[in-house]
């Protein structure tokens, strides 16, 4: 009885990784019109490297709005969209927190942008802790990561935004160790 409910387990995801792949790859690489919204809803423009970041005020952890990228005017800001129940999120933390300790007070900020309840960011910083500001958002068609480009709505997807406020790098995945510090680096 065991097997069976183990092999019914594993045909269940099987099938869930195959439609979320099938999903992934109907979307173009190249796609960069807004995802369609929901009759009713605003369409929202999703932002291309060179463009301004468009602004998002957010609320923290204690529900106090954090305006991005104003409260970080003239320095380079790194974005990162994720949620406590993403594998590859969960997995990359380790490595933003590195990254973030090692930028001192002119480098670049880090700010992370949970598609997730205050009460599951909690629980999980509780487990994972980082030294960077973390805002709270509702994910939907027209969430800010879809504003800051996520037109394919996966995670994890980092921004780069320069100190001029200006998109400078947009990446859909997780960050491997030690990538994150060429990545981040300014275009030669």
């Amino acid at each position: 009885m065991a097997g069976g409910r183990r092999l019914w387990t594993v045909v269940v995801l099987a099938a869930a990784a195959g439609l979320g792949a099938g999903l992934w790859l109907s979307q173009p690489p190249w796609r960069s019109s807004p995802l369609p919204a929901p009759a009713g809803m605003p369409t929202v423009h999703a932002a291309q490297p060179g463009e301004p970041m468009p602004a998002l005020t957010l609320p923290d952890l204690d529900g106090t709005p954090l305006a991005l990228p104003g409260r970080f005017a003239g320095r380079p800001l790194l974005i990162n969209v994720w949620a406590s129940w993403c594998g590859p999120c969960v997995e990359e933390m380790p490595e933003l927190a590195r990254f973030s300790a090692q930028q001192g007070d002119n480098g670049i900020q880090v700010v992370g942008l949970a598609l997730d309840s205050a009460e599951a960011v909690r629980e999980f910083l509780q487990q994972v802790p980082v030294d960077y500001p973390v805002v709270l958002e509702t994910p939907g068609p027209a969430d800010a990561s879809v504003a800051l480009g996520n037109t394919r709505g996966l995670l994890p997807y980092s921004v780069l935004v320069g100190a001029d406020g200006r998109i400078v790098r947009q990446k859909l995945g997780a960050f491997a160790p030690g990538e994150l510090d060429h990545w981040a680096q300014p275009a030669p």
